[in-house]
């Protein structure tokens, strides 16, 4: 059993929180906090995300280096017609490279949350701030993440799941 306001091991029949000094009126468990509510369904979320991000990061890739060839003249247009822009494969190959590498991390972010791992919740916090500006998933998944890992003693929560 663990306290519901700072997450602190207390024993059966016990009336205060050592740690905190809250009262205990009735059992509680590891699952009724937020962060045990929400961690399971939160990293499988991050899992999916990301994965779907990394297939939009690989197919970015390949149409960068296909469709966008660097130094050669551009195939496929009607003769006469000018090539795209010179900076165009260089930013589809950074989009591309920033897409993987959050993927990856998001991915990561996901099997830590699921784990129980300290440094997912920080991860995934980070991960969250950032997909705020990925509209409309990410914008969901990011205020998600935020609401059940920055709630009121979610640190205490997140710590008092991973000890159960």
């Amino acid at each position: 059993m663990y306290c519901d306001s700072c997450g602190a091991a207390i024993q059966a029949g016990q009336g205060y929180c050592t740690k905190c000094g809250k009262p205990i009126i009735g059992p509680v468990m590891a699952g009724s906090s937020r962060a045990a509510q929400h961690g399971q369904l939160l990293a499988i979320l991050w899992i999916a995300y990301s994965a779907l991000s990394l297939v939009g990061g690989v197919v970015l890739m390949i149409i960068a280096h296909h469709m966008f060839p660097r130094f050669q003249p551009f195939r496929g247009f009607e003769p006469g017609m000018p090539p795209p822009p010179f900076f165009v494969h260089g930013l589809l190959i950074f989009i591309g490279v920033v897409l993987l590498v959050k993927s990856v991390a998001g991915i990561i972010a996901g099997a830590g949350l699921l784990q129980r791992q300290a440094w997912s919740r920080i991860l995934a916090i980070l991960l969250g701030c950032v997909s705020l500006i990925n509209i409309p998933f990410g914008t969901a998944l990011g205020i998600y993440t935020l609401w059940v890992l920055l709630s009121p003693n979610a640190e205490a929560e997140y710590q008092g799941v991973r000890r159960a």
